[in-house]
């Protein structure tokens, strides 16, 4: 017999209905495995197509993606949605984890080292390339070895782990600031979107476990080779349409109600939804702003959980001036670069190049005169070629509230999927997934909403990851 708290279908339909609102990873996601199951889905979504924050778009000959995304081999969700829509041969992994990481600023001349794995166990699959990575001294080397040893002891879950930050237990541990710099930042930055002194130990600890300390393969590197919007909205779109999800684009949610029947209606433009079943797939201001009252048990904290920005330059040379398809920087404000000319539709012989700059709140406003001012040197600097190539084109994305802020205490922050409000659901990067604000957090917190929908449906519902798990 299906919980108490499910309401009864409408008459004259056997199937349970949903509306899902918000059509990012964590909104498609949801209304694919509520459909699969049987359910009758609406999706909405604000903006003229499906994404989030992950999307592409226009800019004269080119297809730009807002930001650069990369997902690793442990990103399993995320893996199954490309899966789903069909798009895992347009964004395949390395063969093998091989990250360049470029020290312009060494007393003794640029130095190249590189962050690789080999066909061996954890932890033997990194010493390799640890005993031999230039940019740390021996001494630095064997502390980092030690480290990581201590880091794979830890449970990320421990909420202890959630009040500190990472730098504090990386200087318990012995780890230098050029260790920091040079290894522990250079992934940690990118994947929490905040450096060690900002960025909550236990969201840290999952990171380094779960990539670099459970399976060998588990950091290599995937990236999306045509654009994101191919994946996240063409192909999400058609997989939608063919489970017969009815998908609103331009469609905002502006007041959702529960009525005296128990199910839900969904207040849009010229239009009230009805349904057994509502998830918020949205980010958390707007989220707290659609909650009915008592729906959770302090609304308000969801206020508190902060955003971090992500800052893209996006520069079109005429000629090709990088090798490899990426590659990280120190002793640069630049970070990561990628080689985006293929997927972007350049033609005429030239290179686009995506720099992406993470925890970039200190540069997020400034004007794009003084980003190329400052970019173009460094990127010069990291590659002799650059120098008296041609700029076609410079520009900047912007995504001020790119992901939630993983500062220390945010794990208590963070909700679960199910609700005071029977027949509410939560979805989204930012709930209580276990993972940094990553397209693989946002797609497990869809499996998480769609599990509790159906489970108060009654339905049977099987975890994509249960094997895998």
């Amino acid at each position: 017999m299906p919980p108490t708290d499910a309401p009864a279908p409408r008459d004259g339909d056997a199937r349970p209905s949903a509306v899902v609102v918000g059509g990012g990873l964590a909104g498609i996601t949801t209304a694919l495995q509520l459909a699969e199951a049987g359910v009758a889905v609406t999706l909405l979504e604000g903006r003229p197509r499906l994404g989030g924050l992950a999307f592409s778009f226009r800019r004269g000959e080119l297809t730009v993606d807002n930001g650069q995304h990369v997902y690793l081999r442990c990103c399993t969700a995320y893996r199954w949605f490309l899966d789903r829509v069909d798009g895992a041969r347009l964004a395949p992994l390395q063969d093998r984890l091989d990250v360049p990481v470029l020290d312009v600023a060494h007393p003794r001349g640029p130095r190249l080292g590189r962050i690789r794995r080999d066909p061996l166990p954890v932890p033997f699959h990194l010493a390799r390339s640890l005993a031999t990575y230039p940019h740390l001294s021996l001494a630095e080397r064997a502390s980092v070895g030690r480290a990581a040893l201590a880091l794979k002891r830890l449970d990320p879950a421990d909420p202890a782990l959630d009040g500190i930050d990472f730098a504090t237990w990386l200087g318990r541990h012995g780890q230098t600031p050029r260790a920091i710099e040079a290894l522990w930042d250079l992934v940690g930055i990118p994947t929490l979107n905040a450096p060690a002194p900002d960025a909550s130990m236990g969201l840290a600890a999952m990171v380094f476990k779960t990539g670099l300390l459970t399976d060998p393969g588990a950091a290599d590197i995937g990236w999306a080779h045509v654009p994101l919007g191919h994946l996240h909205d063409t192909l999400a779109a058609k997989t939608l349409d063919g489970l017969g999800v009815r998908t609103l684009l331009r469609t905002k949610a502006e007041r959702i109600s529960r009525t005296d029947d128990g199910r839900w209606t969904v207040e849009v433009p010229g239009e009230t939804l009805e349904a057994d079943a509502v998830v918020l797939a949205v980010p958390q201001t707007e989220t707290h702003a659609l909650l009915p009252e008592d729906a959770l048990d302090d609304a308000d904290r969801l206020l508190d959980i902060g955003t971090a920005p992500i800052l893209d330059l996006h520069v079109v040379y005429d000629r090709k001036v990088l090798r490899r398809p990426f590659f990280t920087a120190l002793g640069s404000p630049v970070q990561w670069v990628f080689d985006r000319t293929a997927s972007s539709g350049l033609t005429g012989g030239g290179q686009y190049l995506a720099v992406s700059q993470s925890a970039a709140q200190d540069e997020i406003d400034e004007p794009v005169a003084a980003l190329r001012e400052r970019y173009l040197p460094e990127l010069e600097r990291l590659l002799p070629a650059a120098r008296g190539a041609g700029v076609r084109d410079f520009f900047v994305t912007r995504e001020r509230t790119a992901t939630f802020a993983p500062t220390p205490g945010v794990g208590r922050l963070r909700p679960g999927a199910r609700t005071r409000a029977p027949g509410l659901y939560l979805a989204g990067a930012w709930t209580a997934t276990g993972w940094p604000a990553t397209m693989e957090g946002a797609v497990r917190s869809g499996f998480s909403a769609a599990g509790a929908a159906l489970s108060a449906f009654g339905r049977r519902h099987d975890h994509p990851l249960q094997e895998a798990a």
